[in-house]
């Protein structure tokens, strides 16, 4: 057999053992819409999900939308945000996110990653999981967790970001992409922790690399 095949053999096992452990695959950040969403996501960068949840109450009670996020001041969505941390920086993203969204897109989150990366302050992790969670598409949100348990897995080598969505769009089923990515995430924190991943009560390990390794930390 190849070893795209292998490969590919070895993503949908590993789909299927991580469907069973965690079947609603959901996202952890709290929203009630594709703009929350969006938001919630740019917060989330370099800050646990737990703590956006705390701040986003606050911060969706006064700007709910793009329209009432774009006329904010600076200075109040920092006070709302602060101990997200980067507040200066996330603040005036989400601002001028959301004057973008009402100039260019009539207001609506695009359902596209080309035109989610326009918008200030969005890369491709978080285009990725507005196309999975929002608009139902295949994506792949490479975020720490996924990047990690990839790479112990032997599906890919390397640490980039991009390089890792390309990679893993061609092993694991479009169909099932988005919740592989929130699997990854809940399997991360509760099992393959980081720098103590807990192999021998993995249910990957059967076809983890790492796990089977020699000499597995």
């Amino acid at each position: 057999m190849k070893q795209h095949e292998l490969l590919c053999e070895k993503a949908h096992t590993a789909e299927n053992l991580l469907r069973r452990i965690y079947p609603d695959a959901l996202c952890s950040l709290q929203y009630t819409d594709p703009f929350q969403l969006l938001v919630a996501t740019r917060l989330s960068a370099q800050c646990t999900d737990v703590r956006v949840n705390l701040v986003t109450p606050a911060l969706f009670a006064a700007y709910p939308d793009a329209q009432s996020m774009a006329m904010a001041s600076v200075e109040h969505v920092e006070e709302l945000i602060r101990s997200c941390g980067f507040y200066h920086t996330k603040s005036r993203e989400l601002i001028a996110m959301s004057q973008m969204l009402l100039a260019d897109f009539g207001g609506k989150v695009p359902d596209s990653i080309e035109k989610l990366t326009q918008l200030p302050g969005i890369g491709r992790k978080t285009a990725n999981l507005i196309m999975g969670d929002i608009y139902g598409k295949p994506a792949i949100v490479a975020d720490t967790h996924l990047i990690r348990i990839t790479n112990l897995l032997g599906l890919v080598h390397t640490k980039d970001p991009h390089k890792v969505e390309i990679a893993l769009r061609e092993l694991v089923t479009p169909e099932g992409s988005s919740d592989f990515c929130h699997r990854c995430v809940l399997h991360g924190r509760a099992v393959c922790v980081a720098r103590r991943p807990r192999c021998g009560e993995c249910v990957l390990s059967a076809v983890c690399d790492f796990a089977n390794s020699a000499s597995p930390a």
